[in-house]
């Protein structure tokens, strides 16, 4: 992925955010990680230093508020943003593309783990009545213990997938991300349909 924002960008979107409300330093990297949908999560040492230059050039004032430092624009640099609002608009297009191509990726993710859930359940369907017609006695022992071996083997996908899916729409919502209805819609539907086909297998 290209660096999410390109040479002197990231100085005027600093100036932006404080052009918004006072910030200290941890406001600034939490709100530049929210907007960036988590593809940018800046460290203490690339944002301090750029507030100092920013402070250098009069276009920034800091003051402790108790343990905190708290930045706030001066008008020098009210009138920076000002004059590149054009710019500032650019940056935060990139940014919302960003974000957009994040969802579309977990979408994406969501749909094929679905996709294989059903495949899979499918082609289990059809091995069933041949697994059946091949098993041996059950007086044996033998399919019992294959049974249970094969719940747990069955317990653990369903654990798999779970937690691959739990995994990726937490990071999406953490990263900033939307969540639609519809694509939880989209999710529900699937699973009912999957937990159909595995009761329509398990009859059989």
């Amino acid at each position: 992925m290209p660096p999410v924002f390109s040479h002197g960008d990231l100085r005027l979107y600093l100036l932006n955010l404080l052009a918004e409300a006072p910030r200290h330093g941890y406001d600034i990297m939490q709100s530049l990680a929210e907007r960036t949908g988590g593809t940018y999560t800046p460290s203490a040492g690339t944002i301090y230093p750029r507030l100092s230059k920013l402070e250098e050039e009069g276009l920034v004032t800091k003051t402790s508020d108790g343990r905190k430092t708290v930045y706030e624009i001066t008008d020098a640099g009210r009138a920076e943003v000002r004059d590149r609002a054009g710019d500032i608009a650019g940056i935060e297009a990139g940014l919302a593309d960003t974000v957009r191509l994040i969802a579309d990726e977990v979408r994406l993710s969501v749909r094929e783990a679905m996709r294989s859930l059903r495949a899979d359940l499918a082609a289990a369907a059809q091995d069933a009545p041949r697994a059946t017609a091949s098993a041996p006695d059950p007086a044996d022992g033998d399919a019992r213990v294959r049974s249970r071996e094969e719940l747990h083997r069955a317990e653990a996908a369903v654990a798999d997938f779970r937690g691959r899916v739990r995994a990726e729409l937490r990071s999406h919502v953490a990263r900033g991300g939307e969540l639609t209805s519809a694509t939880v819609d989209a999710l529900q539907s699937a699973l009912e349909t999957a937990a159909g086909s595995l009761s329509d297998a398990l009859r059989r």
